[in-house]
């Protein structure tokens, strides 16, 4: 079994074994009772590294065995291994030629903490959100056939991951198109682990082996001249397998379902992989494994072990801590919760990230945790709206993407009573491109009946989440990761006024019409240029009084917000000052017109000019052109 740490190594660890591996087919060399010491030495380097970068930790140690198996099985980078959501994937990173890189993880122009089509030929498939890899991996089995190679395809999921419907109909279509691929669930649910064992694993070597597939299929060549007699032995079959393993309902999809089988025994792995390499048609293994395996304390607590920060000393603390908006957030739906009893809780599966743990402690019947079905959240929530109840749908503003027809479909097209708390929004830094709120402001902006609010800082945040539960039909506040400015919050839970924002600076020529948290970076920019800066606080309805008034009393108008340029709030201004026929030199600052790589927030704000001194300069520029 693995080595067990207790602490993380403060010195990079000595790993003779895995420094020798500069690639899979290196790996394939190796005697296979090595590999019990490579995958100790993986787990240790592991453990050093992100403590040095900061990344998702749990889950990768927890398939250090797997993955040791997978490319000393698979012919990769020529089989295909798709990882699903890519939070497990950095011992993948370490085996295919990148352990010398993981010192740049996370960081501007480094590795990604994802998979990443361009970073590799290993990763072949770019994944964040969760749920894909059957689907991607279907489609390359599929693709393979049609051009006539003999290439394998395998696609590892986990538990949670598989609650998603995507994963389900990718799983119910494989049977159709007689794909060669195998799909591995990687399970890290502790509650089955009583299936973990000797006759599992036993039961496993024996289903995948070519012997048993070789009788099975035979025999059903055989019974089926004989109808009756075929169809008791296809149920004795699937009775006697459904008593042993819980695997019927693959099996009823097309699958030949082999496991449970214990995730860290490699010797297993390796021989119950082996054999399933060369069985045709779709193969599903179902290995059971520990998050955090290695590693006591992220064992104990693999939710908190989930990711980890960078292992330095800590700053002196002044003994004064602002809340994240996220806790901002949490306070107000237990505060909210306490005054209307309508108000139910809804999250796809991120109770600690969207802080609603209070909530789920203090109302348990009212709070709804979906899993990873953003989709069935929210027309949950349309449906709950339907019968009276007050909805709120705390969602990441990324993952709010995945179910966009049912925001239209469902809540907008009924005018529903559903808030949707939209976390995350904007740039997040280190997890790059696929974790960006980058557009939630553009896809929602064109859908009628919808109220849009974006908070300058925690105290608006706190009102505007009232203001959007107490109006009638669906309403969006969407802030960002982390904390703000530290303004003083009001326990009340009084609304805004709807469509109106406010003048928070008084210059001349230039007027900054600030949607968002941005508004105390165009605040220390109008400092420097005596502009005018307007807290705008509604995306929709916008504040045209207050559009109209700036309009008439500056030379430009500058639209500042963090959201992509095309289509969101800039453009409504735009779009409402056209319509008005005003004659009005106006700058749209916001997101550019493509994926802003991983970085520290700060760092990805300055590249995008939305920093106090980027924002300065871009007017300075549009002045210069227009004197």
């Amino acid at each position: 079994m693995p080595s067990t740490f207790h602490e993380i190594p403060r010195e990079r660890p000595h790993t003779p074994l895995l420094d020798s591996l500069n690639d899979t087919a290196r790996l394939r060399e190796l005697d296979e009772e090595r590999l019990p010491e490579l995958a100790d030495e993986l787990r240790a380097y592991l453990l050093w590294t992100v403590s040095q970068t900061g990344g998702h930790f749990g889950a990768g140690l927890g398939v250090i065995e797997l993955t040791v198996a997978l490319h000393y099985i698979y012919q990769t980078p020529e089989d295909r291994i798709v990882w699903d959501v890519g939070h497990q994937a950095y011992p993948h990173k370490i085996l295919t030629g990148r352990r010398e890189q993981m010192s740049t993880l996370r960081q501007k122009d480094g590795l990604a903490a994802f998979p990443r089509r361009h970073e590799s030929p290993y990763d072949t498939f770019g994944v964040g959100h969760s749920s894909t890899s059957i689907s991607a991996g279907l489609g390359m089995a599929v693709a393979s056939r049609l051009q006539g190679l003999d290439r394998r395809t395998v696609a590892v999921i986990g538990d949670g991951a598989l609650t998603a419907g995507m994963a389900f109909e990718a799983l119910n279509h494989a049977s159709d198109v007689e794909a060669d691929m195998l799909v591995v669930l990687n399970d890290n649910d502790m509650s089955i682990s009583r299936n973990v064992g000797g006759m599992s694993n036993y039961l496993a070597k024996i289903l995948s082996s070519r012997t048993y597939s070789h009788m099975r299929e035979g025999s059903k060549k055989v019974l089926s001249k004989i109808p009756s007699a075929w169809e008791l032995a296809r149920r004795t079959e699937e009775h006697a397998k459904g008593m042993l393993v819980p695997g019927t309902l693959f099996e009823e999809l097309g699958w030949n379902y082999i496991g449970p089988i214990d995730g860290h025994d490699l010797p297993t792995l390796v021989a119950t992989i082996g054999n399933m390499r060369e069985l045709k048609g779709p193969q599903f293994l179902h290995v059971v494994t520990q998050k955090g395996k290695g590693f006591s304390p992220a064992e104990a607590d693999p939710i908190g072990y989930h990711a980890i920060t960078k292992l330095e000393p800590k700053p002196a603390s002044n003994g004064v801590s602002k809340p994240k908006y996220s806790n901002v957030f949490g306070q107000w739906l237990c505060d909210m919760a306490a005054e209307d009893q309508r108000l139910v809780g809804i999250t796809p599966a991120m109770k600690e990230g969207s802080d609603l743990i209070a909530f789920s402690e203090q109302y348990p019947k009212r709070y709804f945790d979906v899993a990873i079905a953003e989709q069935h959240a929210v027309t949950l929530a349309a449906g709950m709206a339907c019968e009276g109840a007050k909805p709120v749908v705390a969602i990441y503003s990324t993952f709010l993407q995945r179910a966009y027809d049912q925001v239209i479909h469902d809540v907008a097209v009924q005018n529903l009573d559903v808030l949707f708390a939209i976390d995350r929004a904007g740039l997040v830094g280190e997890d790059g491109p696929t974790h960006a709120g980058s557009f939630d402001l553009s896809f929602l902006r064109c859908l009628p009946n919808m109220l849009i609010m974006a908070p300058a800082d925690e105290n608006e945040t706190r009102q505007m989440l009232s203001t959007g539960f107490l109006h009638n039909g669906p309403a969006a506040v969407r802030y960002p990761r982390g904390t703000g400015p530290g303004t003083p919050i009001d326990s009340s839970l009084e609304p805004l006024p709807i469509g109106k924002g406010q003048l928070t600076r008084k210059g001349q020529g230039v007027a900054i019409l600030c949607f968002g948290t941005l508004h105390a970076q165009a605040l220390k920019a109008a400092e420097v240029l005596d502009a005018s800066v307007a807290n705008m606080r509604f995306v929709k309805p916008l504040d045209t009084a207050l559009i109209q008034q700036l309009a008439d009393s500056h030379e430009l108008l500058v639209t500042l917000e963090e959201n992509a340029i095309m289509g969101g709030a800039g453009s409504a201004v735009n779009e409402w000052l056209l319509s008005q026929g005003k004659p009005v030199s106006i700058l749209n600052l916001g997101l550019p017109d493509t994926y802003v790589e991983h970085a520290k927030p700060a760092e990805m704000l300055a590249e995008c000019g939305l920093d106090a001194a980027g924002i300065e300069a871009a007017i300075r520029r549009r002045q210069n052109l227009n004197s």
